[in-house]
């Protein structure tokens, strides 16, 4: 795999909950940073939800223009559902990018979806939340970039509680 860069870009998250699953799926699948904008996270962020103390390892950071961190070299892909937006299984990962979704009770303003270099979306029934989205889009990327998989991942990634094997 290339040396790549991926970040998260979040507008105006409302839950806690759900940013401390997107830090959690960062840490999983290697992100390297997450902003977001809008005040609603920065007012509950003391009800510290990031289990796994990943912004220790990941910065999360507040920006006022989630546009702005489209600089060159990096592409900005919105996550959405958008009409004409790009299915999932068919989207080619950019080497770096950032990802940028919507917030839990609305949709990407317009003016972030005409900045973007693709508009990608996640073909389900019903729509998922902020942190399961984020998660299905960062394996995604990872499946489709990976040329392999070891299995000495297992080992490291999983819980201390967990000695099964496959018998």
């Amino acid at each position: 795999m290339s040396e790549s860069f991926a970040a998260i870009g979040l507008v105006n998250p409302k839950s806690p909950t759900n940013v401390g699953g997107v830090l959690r799926a960062a840490g999983c699948y290697q992100a390297q940073a997450v902003y977001f904008n809008g005040n609603r996270y920065a007012k509950a962020a003391k009800y510290h939800t990031d289990t796994k103390n990943i912004a220790d390892n990941i910065p999360i950071q507040q920006v006022d223009d989630l546009t702005s961190l489209k600089v060159p070299g990096r592409s900005l892909v919105c996550i959405e559902l958008v009409e004409g937006a790009t299915p999932l299984p068919q989207f080619t990962h950019p080497d770096n990018a950032i990802y940028v979704f919507g917030p839990e009770d609305g949709s990407l303003p317009q003016e972030i979806v005409d900045a973007a270099d693709a508009v990608v979306y996640v073909p389900t029934t019903g729509c998922m939340n902020l942190a399961a989205t984020v998660n299905v889009l960062l394996y995604d990327r990872m499946a489709k970039r990976s040329s392999g998989f070891d299995a000495s991942q297992i080992l490291t990634s999983r819980d201390t509680n967990n000695r099964l094997v496959v018998g």
